[in-house]
């Protein structure tokens, strides 16, 4: 599965958080493939319905953290910008739950978080930070305040709120701070706690200031979760590369793909698609970067951490972890010892049966 894997160091650390992941109940369907990815196939005209994680972040010192705060439940009190897109009307958007509703159901309460951390600006990943308590702060990647600030409506088309932000302290992240300024691979990070065990790392192309964030969930050995937010839409945009192979035989794998479907066949179309068994299918469509060049090279970088044994990269509308994981209120920080990144890693690949069945009938494979 795993071939010419590369290095990512990770600074060394001897401190780890406690992450959850958080099921809101919110999903997309009815979402065009080709709105989010290129090239398109006619047995794939439509994505997964795709949920919107979140992810909660514990330090020992008790200052708690939100990786994204995914989808409001009332799109209509948006930014008129974002409320008014007509395309929500052919999604099929169910948004039952926000995250401070499901932290409470479980009597944590939203006092208790310091931080909420937007991966980037997107509707579907800010929430409603005015449900937070002003001693909240709101984390933003580089360049937000510039794009961005005030808001709406003092600035007429911002996709953001000027209610967001009152009272309430915001801060963009700096990579160039000298203090908490690191390297997580090829990535500039920053050492968000000042202990190793969470960084915020910039990941550029998809949006203005889009961050990830990477966690250290076990020592002794070291352990991560790297969250990607929207560097990608689809596991078929990052998978396989070349430090990650598709295996050739799925049928006896836990990776949940369709039995009678061997990896094979998967790896004819991709070849057949991109001139490589080492290339992703899927590439961005162009909505959906505002810079190609740093996009590439942020999926690139992020390539070599999900070939990672030891890495589980989990990008925001990863679907394959619905009926793998334990979600909030429950830690994920055993997913290595639970088996949940190879049990998911491949899944993507049931989306693609009837693409690579019509493949193989014209081809004779």
């Amino acid at each position: 599965m795993t071939n010419n894997v590369s290095e990512f160091p990770i600074p060394a650390g001897n401190v780890i958080v406690r992450v959850s992941i958080i099921d809101t109940g919110s999903r997309i369907g009815k979402l065009p493939a080709a709105f989010l990815m290129q090239p398109a196939f006619k047995k794939f005209e439509f994505m997964p319905t795709i949920p919107s994680w979140s992810f909660l972040i514990e330090h020992p010192s008790g200052h708690n953290a939100i990786f994204d705060l995914g989808m409001p439940k009332n799109r209509l009190e948006l930014a008129p910008v974002v409320a008014e897109d007509e395309r929500f009307l052919d999604w099929d958007i169910q948004t039952p739950k926000e995250v401070i509703d499901v932290l409470e159901e479980h009597q944590f309460a939203a006092a208790r978080i310091k931080s909420a951390i937007w991966s980037h600006w997107h509707w579907d990943h800010i929430g409603d930070p005015s449900r937070f308590p002003a001693g909240t702060d709101l984390i933003v990647g580089p360049g937000f305040r510039q794009a961005f600030y005030p808001g709406y409506p003092s600035k007429s088309d911002a996709p953001v709120r000027e209610s967001d932000f009152l009272e309430r302290n915001v801060i963009e992240v700096d990579f160039n701070e000298s203090a908490r300024y690191t390297k997580v691979g090829d990535f500039p990070a920053h050492d968000f706690f000042g202990d190793g065990s969470f960084y915020l790392l910039d990941t550029p192309g998809h949006a203005i200031g889009h961050l990830g964030g990477l966690a250290r969930t076990t020592t002794n050995p070291d352990t991560f979760i790297f969250m990607g937010g929207d560097l990608c839409h689809h596991s078929g945009q990052i998978r396989p590369s070349p430090h990650l192979h598709i295996p050739s035989n799925l049928k006896q794998s836990s990776f949940g793909v369709h039995k009678s479907h061997s990896g094979d066949l998967f790896e004819k179309l991709v070849l057949s698609k991109t001139g490589s068994t080492e290339k992703p299918l899927f590439t961005p469509a162009p909505a959906q970067v505002v810079n190609e060049e740093d996009a590439n090279r942020t999926r690139a970088r992020a390539q070599m951490a999900d070939a990672q044994e030891n890495v589980w990269f989990i990008y925001a509308h990863d679907p394959s972890l619905s009926h793998v994981v334990e979600f909030f209120p429950s830690s994920a920080n055993d997913w290595k010892a639970k088996g949940w990144r190879p049990k998911t890693m491949w899944n993507f690949l049931e989306d693609l049966c009837a693409v690579v069945d019509e493949f193989d009938s014209k081809n004779g494979l």
